[in-house]
């Protein structure tokens, strides 16, 4: 699925009642909704900055897997780059 930027109708961010971390919501024209996890979000933006930014690097892949040595706090399942 492409999702052009004229097919979206609304972006919502918060954090949901009773939750501590954003959601995204991601509400198309024909009222499809997207609903995104903090970590997703958090994610996917590191790799558009650093692919952005960096004057060599052209593609980024994050690939979700569970990481044996994972950092108190995090989540079990993450997008980790390849």
């Amino acid at each position: 699925m492409n999702i052009a930027n004229e097919m979206i109708q609304e972006v919502l961010m918060d954090v949901p009642d009773g939750h501590r971390h954003i959601r995204t919501k991601i509400i198309l024209k024909d009222n499809t909704e997207i609903v995104f996890q903090e970590a997703a979000i958090a994610n996917i933006s590191r790799a558009y900055i650093t692919l952005k930014t960096h004057p060599q690097t052209t593609s980024i892949r994050l690939k979700g897997q569970h990481p044996e040595n994972r950092k108190k706090g995090f989540a079990d399942w993450q997008l980790m780059e390849e």
